[in-house]
């Protein structure tokens, strides 16, 4: 078979240090060539034009033209290139990410503030590397499905019910939702998400009423500082209540949790013994991730047996599949996203087939469902 062709990467950035430690750590990688850099988004633009790249790392805060304004650029000249974000750990850092991942960048690294060279070096190889990877993935997926006349003459597959048996999707008939033997209805929704979230989560979050009825608890894979700027940005988006979620917070109805980077969240019973608080530690990492779905997913099993709807989203990695098992047995109704419209399909793929999964869904349908489980529809 003939080789793959390699990928070709542009580096952007306005410090000539951060521009070589990505560059070097770059052609460390099998399959990628490095066809360029730029120290601004001027030259940027002009480089795209010149070497055709298919990815690109960039730095937001630079002189002439910042990154959004060429992901604005790449935007209204259709441009196919990619993009990963390279962040500065500030609030304004944070703002700027969110409005990038709305620009259409695959996903963001922060900028490590390490005393040495050789520290944000590995800092930036264990965080870039898998997410090159997930973008080599991803794009192979596309041109797969493209070469199959998916994008062009067949609609996204609906919702399906999982088999109870299965491990593997297979043949499935359409489903309008699963029901519980007791009929009860589901009084919290706990989503898992990561790359390629804050995106999915700004397209499901609208989606759903604002009388929903129920709280909403989230992990996102995230450092601190960026989930602040991830919530105002979805608030801004959504008639429910977004917020980063703090400990002691009572849970309440039609809000939206989301767990701070950097932190454990769980859910636990308030004094009265009736109300569920937000619980947020610094208990290690679980499957490398702090906040963990894993984590969260276990409480909410504790405090809520039958009685709640969880969610596989986009994302690297296995995080969630574990506690999804654990719902499942308590009586949860658990969804996954579908592989077409994730932009990472590996914790749902886990989670699904690991068989934890009753319902896979598109992402335009998981509000549909969720909905179905809250308000027996």
């Amino acid at each position: 078979m003939p080789e793959a062709p390699k990928l070709k990467l542009l580096v952007v950035d306005d410090t000539v240090v951060y521009r070589k430690i990505v560059k070097d750590l770059l052609e460390e990688l099998p399959g990628v060539e490095v066809v360029g850099t730029a120290h601004n988004g001027r030259a940027a633009m002009s480089r795209i034009a010149d070497f055709k790249p298919d990815l690109m790392t960039l730095d937001i805060e630079m002189p002439e033209m910042n990154g959004l304004q060429v992901l604005e650029a790449v935007r209204e000249q259709c441009l196919e290139v990619g993009a990963i974000m390279l962040s500065t750990l500030t609030q304004k850092g944070g703002q700027m990410t969110m409005q990038a991942l709305d620009l259409g960048a695959f996903d963001f690294v922060p900028k490590p503030q390490e005393a040495t060279i050789d520290l944000n070096k590995e800092a930036i190889r264990k965080a870039l590397f898998p997410m090159i990877e997930a973008f080599r993935r991803q794009r192979e997926y596309k041109q797969i499905m493209r070469g199959k006349g998916a994008f062009v003459s067949k609609p996204a597959p609906a919702a399906t019910r999982l088999q109870p048996s299965a491990t593997q999707p297979s043949a499935t008939q359409p489903a309008s939702g699963v029901r519980r033997a007791s009929g009860q209805k589901s009084e919290i929704v706990a989503i898992g998400i990561s790359t390629g979230g804050p995106n999915a989560l700004a397209k499901l979050l609208p989606m759903l009423p604002g009388d929903l009825g129920v709280p909403i608890v989230i992990v996102q894979h995230m450092p601190p500082l960026f989930t602040q700027s991830l919530a105002n940005s979805l608030n801004a988006k959504t008639a429910l209540t977004v917020r980063e979620a703090q400990d002691g917070d009572i849970l309440s109805n039609n809000t939206v949790y989301i767990a701070p980077g950097g932190r454990q969240m769980k859910i636990a019973a308030a004094a009265d013994g009736k109300s569920r608080v937000v619980k947020l530690t610094d208990d290690p990492p679980e499957n490398s991730c702090r906040p963990s779905v894993d984590y969260l997913f276990r409480s909410v099993a504790d405090h809520y047996v039958g009685r709640s709807t969880a969610v596989i989203m986009t994302g690297m990695g296995n995080d969630g599949t574990k506690g999804l098992g654990v719902l499942k047995k308590a009586g949860a109704i658990t969804i996954a996203q579908n592989a077409e419209t994730c932009v990472v399909y590996g914790m749902p793929k886990e989670a699904i087939d690991s068989g934890a999964v009753d319902i896979v869904a598109p992402l335009d349908e998981l509000a549909d469902q969720i909905r179905r489980t809250v308000r027996l529809l």
